[in-house]
């Protein structure tokens, strides 16, 4: 054990093995759902019947294991990664539904903007781009996606929905409904632990607020939990179907969104999880942000090449920091229970997101303390850190909330004059944004 905590720089870190521990337990609670929500999204997309997508399950869950463990032991942070939400809605509704691609073209699209982005981290672009972003953006980034969670924690709950109207976009629906209840007396429980500085508040709430969901019937305790895992997804992908379907000017334009979207959803919750930790420097920036890059990079051509979609390093992460984590043996525990949720995938399916949502919505409110730090006073920086985190969950989507921030921050300094602040990096990037919020547009024009 003692190798194991020099290692993982236990003392250093101001952690121990039992909090370790308990901080992988808690991020794997909080986002196992996955290993059910992506299989239910790209089933609807590629149209699978029913008894394909335990397959898609398994190979979910078997990346998952692979690429969180290879976080935790290469780049030591406490970050799981699994299939990224929003991207695979892309590759479902948009490439295969809308596009037309077959669902191995389109995970081959996955795979070449992985491969894309894994030559720009072997070139140091990727992490100098990071490096050359202001640190006012760099905290509101955090903040931003903190809001993001506690938003996805209230939908998850049941509290905030889409009136049947559709006007407002969103609202509160008053409880009436079990789940909803049940959501709520999590909620109850997750602050007061917090309040009484429980350490082990947010997995005791979701065990907890499980049993609760159990005895009032929101879930229930699967009959069989030993089940065969298939993987006949892996290997499934096809990297011509693009080009012969879209044309070459359009193909490339549509895996430079898709990876414009991996590149900066990364780079916002890195950020913002490695603040909430403690472990990014006085400018904002994350030491050894290379090795974490690296091993996210190839997690996007791993679930690409596994026919499951893009992996990500995960928001959700920020649950097993606010429970102590702090090096990557946190990740290593998540990585075990994924490859444990592989056999028994029914298991993880028993704590429902009314159990999970509470913590979410705590989680958020720690990241959204960073805004402490932002001087919001200052139009030059108060400006596009309001653009950045507000954005986030109005859109639900961490790279429309980036670019906002980054193209507005660009132009105000241009505005005043001040052109000479800005590095060169985050004109680039100010430019490879406004493409990305225009690909619409600009693909009318080269179809």
């Amino acid at each position: 054990m003692d190798a194991v905590a020099k290692y993982f720089k236990f003392a250093e870190r101001g952690t121990s093995l039992l909090t370790e521990s308990r901080a992988g337990l808690t991020t794997f609670m909080v986002m196992a759902y996955i290993i059910f929500v992506n299989p239910s999204i790209l089933g609807a997309g590629f149209k699978l019947p029913s008894d394909q997508l335990a397959a898609y399950a398994a190979a979910t869950a078997l990346v998952a294991v692979i690429m969180t463990i290879a976080m935790g032991v290469v780049a030591n942070y406490p970050l799981a990664l699994a299939a990224g939400l929003g991207i695979n809605a892309i590759v479902a509704f948009t490439l295969v539904g809308a596009k037309g691609l077959t669902p191995a073209g389109a995970m081959g699209v996955i795979v070449l903007e992985g491969v894309a982005i894994t030559i720009l981290v072997v070139i140091g672009l990727r992490e100098a781009i990071m490096a050359a972003v202001p640190l006012a953006l760099k905290r509101s980034i955090g903040v931003g996606i903190g809001l993001f969670i506690l938003f996805i924690g209230f939908v998850n709950g049941g509290l905030i929905v889409t009136p049947a109207g559709g006007s407002p976009i969103v609202g509160l629906s008053f409880p009436t409904q079990t789940g909803q209840f049940v959501f709520l007396f999590g909620l109850l429980i997750t602050f007061a632990l917090y309040v009484l500085k429980i350490r082990a508040a947010l997995i005791i709430s979701i065990l907890v607020t499980t049993v609760v969901a159990l005895v009032a019937g929101v879930t229930s305790w699967p009959s069989n939990l030993t089940v065969t895992p298939s993987f006949t997804t892996l290997g499934n992908f096809d990297l011509g179907n693009v080009f012969s379907k879209l044309g070459l000017i359009t193909a490339l334009l549509t895996i430079f969104a898709i990876m414009l979207s991996d590149f900066f959803d990364t780079m916002g919750t890195v950020t913002g999880i490695a603040q909430e930790a403690g472990l990014s420097g006085a400018d904002g920036s994350v030491p050894g942000i290379g090795r974490v890059l690296i091993v996210d990079s190839l997690a996007a051509v791993a679930g690409g090449a596994a026919g499951i979609s893009s992996n990500t390093t995960y928001i959700e992460s920020a649950a097993g920091v606010a429970e102590g984590g702090r090096t990557g043996f946190a990740s290593i525990v998540t990585g075990v229970l994924f490859l444990a949720a592989i056999f028994v995938s029914p298991l993880a399916g028993v704590v429902p997101s009314q159990a999970t949502a509470p913590a979410l919505v705590l989680v958020g409110y720690l990241m959204f303390t960073l805004i402490k730090d932002v001087n919001v006073a200052d139009v030059e920086d108060g400006l596009p850190a309001l653009l950045t985190i507000i954005l986030m969950p109005l859109t639900y989507d961490i790279t429309v909330g980036i670019g906002a921030g980054f193209i507005s921050w660009v132009l105000i300094k241009l505005v005043k004059g001040k052109w000479g602040e800005v590095h060169w990096l985050m004109y680039a990037v100010t430019i490879s944004f406004v493409v990305y919020f225009a690909k619409d547009w600009i693909q009318t024009f080269v179809k």
